[in-house]
């Protein structure tokens, strides 16, 4: 099973940009969907972004298309998440996923659909 631990986070001010890494050990990461969940102080964990092992299909929540993008590299075993705008709301606990597929263009976009988790990179927003 792929080990995942996340790193990049911070504090920023609002309209600044981070960029999230997530190291995966293994030399199977290519045959994983992966995605990037956030859980902010008093709600449950949301999708952020997800990207099929294809790296072909992608799906971004409402609130941050336009300002976020999930990538990966492969040869580095690392999944990214840029971030630029950043807004106060994006303040959260930021995670990412992996769960192996056959389908390279198959997309995970819930929290039970994951096999692994990274521990969380937190990242705060100020206004």
């Amino acid at each position: 099973q792929v080990q995942l631990v996340e790193s990049g986070g911070g504090l920023v001010q609002a309209g600044g940009s981070l960029r999230l890494s997530c190291a995966a050990s293994g030399r199977t990461f290519s045959s994983y969907a992966v995605g990037w969940f956030r859980q902010a102080r008093g709600k449950e964990r949301e999708l952020v972004a997800a990207m099929s092992w294809s790296a072909t299909t992608t799906n971004y929540a409402d609130s941050v298309k336009g300002r976020f993008t999930i990538s990966r590299d492969n040869a580095k075993n690392t999944v990214y998440l840029q971030m630029n705008n950043l807004k106060p709301e994006d303040t959260a606990i930021y995670y990412c996923a992996a769960d192996p597929t056959p389908n390279p263009f198959r997309l995970r976009l819930t929290v039970r659909e994951y096999d692994a988790w990274g521990q969380g990179t937190q990242v705060t927003v100020s206004s």
